[in-house]
């Protein structure tokens, strides 16, 4: 069975798909995936075939692009379902293609899959992004409310209407020049039919709706076994456990700020400081003896060794500290990331910041939540919930289209 899996954004978009790759190889299938250039490197170390589509997400995230103009949405949607629907029409014959990420790649996606006659199926990695009456929608830019509006359908019809009106006119534009019918939701058009839902059951529940079939698998991750660096073991060795500071590909609104606020007030605790530098190149304030910076690093291994995790609150990265039994702290920034920490901290085992940029006394209050022996005691037995099986999962359900296929 040959299975093409597609993704257009960060690490936390293109991991989990390395993770269902090798999930499908094991069981014989032959698996591709389309993912932007920038992981290349990723690819290659799982020994994953990669198709590249689009531009660096980097640069587009953190504004490298210098001298282009400002694109509007519409106009990023054409070009990303464009460029997706090349790149999976050039990565040959496929049985199957599973797609997740950004809503303009996996319009382009469905319709290739369409025009060739290939099963397509939708997949998201946060339980909010799926309609249901049990949850309210994530709001998009420009996107209002009613006041006191409490139905979650309604919500999630309003929130409909809203992605037609921001995606529909470009997609449709490209469905009709690729002589395929035009969609009244672009939102259903993306999920499918039978959408596979990557969260993980405890952390992120789905409760199942008559609306649409969906299948939640757990989370699609791959066991970290690389070691951590030198130079981290020694600083890990040399105190009592850290506090990770990081926040992955994120740009942050106010990386100057955040970085001092999460200083302070982690020594503030007494607590040394491990900080992910990210795509928002936070760095140590001086040459203080009590912090570490790492890069990317095997945060499966490093998140059992500290005292608690200072995020933005990624699916992947809140999955992993739970995982770990790390009390977690989420400073939201952007999408699905205030749903997480609205889950971590109904959980007990962390804190949700309320905003995207942190004071020294915000983020100190945060941590004397996430400090406290009460939150590491529920962490560390919630560690033990979060499942581990879920690309093996979503494995078996992808080939089992095909009657064929091992497994």
């Amino acid at each position: 069975m040959r299975v093409l899996l597609t993704t257009y954004g960060s690490r936390g978009d293109v991991e989990p798909m390395v993770a269902l790759a090798l999930a499908l190889r094991e069981l014989g299938a032959d698996v591709r995936v389309c993912a932007p250039p920038d992981f290349s490197g990723l690819l290659d170390e799982a020994h994953v075939p990669l198709t590249p589509v689009g531009r660096p997400i980097r640069a587009l995230a953190t504004g490298l692009l210098a001298g282009e103009r400002p694109k509007t949405l519409p106009e990023i949607t054409a070009e990303l379902a464009a460029m997706a629907y090349e790149a999976v029409t050039a990565a040959g014959d496929c049985d199957a293609v599973v797609s997740a990420g950004v809503i303009g790649m996996q319009a382009g996606v469905r319709a290739a899959a369409e025009k060739r006659g290939v099963p397509y199926t939708g997949a998201t990695f946060s339980t909010n992004f799926v309609p249901s009456p049990h949850h309210p929608p994530v709001p998009w830019p420009g996107q209002t409310f009613p006041d006191g509006e409490t139905d979650n359908r309604v919500l999630w019809d309003l929130n409909g209407e809203h992605l037609q009106r921001l995606f529909g006119p470009p997609v449709n534009a490209l469905r009709e020049s690729w002589g395929l019918s035009p969609t009244g939701s672009v939102r259903d058009l993306v999920l499918g039919d039978h959408p596979l839902l990557a969260s993980d059951p405890v952390l992120a529940p789905w409760e199942p709706t008559p609306d649409l079939d969906v299948t939640q698998t757990g989370a699609w991750t791959r066991p970290d076994e690389r070691p951590l660096p030198h130079g981290l073991e020694e600083f890990l060795a040399a105190g009592a456990p850290p506090v990770y500071v990081g926040f992955g590909s994120m740009p942050l609104q106010d990386a100057e700020r955040t970085a001092r606020a999460a200083f302070d007030s982690v020594r503030a605790h007494g607590r040394r400081i491990v900080l992910g530098r990210g795509w928002a190149a936070l760095a140590p304030d001086g040459t203080s003896d009590d912090c570490h910076v790492v890069d990317e690093v095997n945060q499966q291994d490093l998140f059992r060794r500290v005292a608690a995790v200072v995020h933005h609150g990624g699916a992947g990265t809140t999955t992993t500290a739970a995982r770990a039994g790390a009390p977690q702290v989420i400073v939201p920034q952007v999408a699905d990331q205030p749903y997480w920490g609205g889950r971590v901290a109904g959980l007990g085992i962390g804190a949700a910041h309320e905003g995207p940029v942190p004071t020294t006394d915000s983020l100190s209050a945060a941590l004397d939540t996430a400090l406290s022996p009460e939150t590491r005691a529920r962490a560390a037995a919630a560690s033990g919930t979060v499942r581990t099986d879920g690309a093996r999962t979503a494995a078996r359900l992808v080939t089992a289209w095909d009657p064929t296929a091992a497994g």
